[in-house]
């Protein structure tokens, strides 16, 4: 299964954008819509269903769903990953915000078993906690020839167990979970990170600015007399 989830993202290849919105610098891969579209403007897409359940925050009776598909190596996904929370905090319960993995391999020669850290962590209910370990000390690990007893300092500093996630770093859960967003994700034509959805619709790159997807969400609510 391992040898599969690296051919996987292998043989998708990856490009440079020129795409920079203000505070997001030019995403990792290529795929973006036109600018000047918005969510309204897109279809929505379904796909084939990712990892379950999801790491979401956010009941799942929001009214506003954002699903973002990430990497723990990309620069664009770090800046994005304090506008989320952002967003999180001033929505509250009418907005939700899912993860998931699409590691870029082998653009990013971490992040792959960043997502699996992130994944073992999962596993003992502390998903969101090596989540922001990981964007928060990015380019301290990104530039270390060995990420991994970076990743298992984390481990610790969140309480885990260290015995249970040495074993589930390369348990076929972990590795499924992974592989099936990265299933997803393909699915729904995304090619980059950050690619977040909107209720199903593509956001533009260039709306992901802080001002720009508050205005997204609040005019979402608004259509739906939320």
């Amino acid at each position: 299964m391992l040898i599969a989830i690296g051919a996987f993202w292998y043989m998708t290849g990856a490009r440079s954008d020129s795409a920079n919105p203000s505070n997001v610098p030019a995403r990792t891969v290529s795929s973006t819509p036109a600018a000047g579209t918005s969510p309204a403007t897109n279809p929505v897409v379904k796909g084939v269903p990712g990892a379950e359940p999801p790491h979401a925050i956010g009941p799942a009776d929001a009214p506003v769903t954002l699903e973002e598909f990430g990497d723990f190596e990309c620069p664009p996904c770090k800046l994005l990953h304090p506008v989320l929370q952002t967003m999180e905090h001033e929505f509250g319960d009418r907005l939700r915000v899912i993860f998931r993995e699409f590691p870029l391999v082998p653009t990013h020669q971490h992040a792959l078993n960043a997502a699996r850290a992130a994944e073992a962590a999962g596993l003992q209910g502390k998903f969101w906690e090596m989540h922001g370990l990981l964007y928060d000390n990015q380019k301290t690990w990104h530039e270390a020839f060995d990420a991994r007893p970076i990743f298992e300092s984390y481990a610790v500093k969140i309480g885990l167990d260290l015995a249970r996630y040495r074993r589930d770093l390369g348990s076929q859960i972990v590795e499924q979970r992974i592989f099936l967003d990265g299933k997803r994700a393909h699915s729904l034509g995304v090619k980059g990170t950050p690619t977040v959805f909107l209720n199903g619709r593509e956001v533009p790159f260039e709306s992901l600015a802080p001002e720009k997807l508050r205005g997204l969400i609040q005019a979402e609510l608004t259509a739906l007399g939320k």
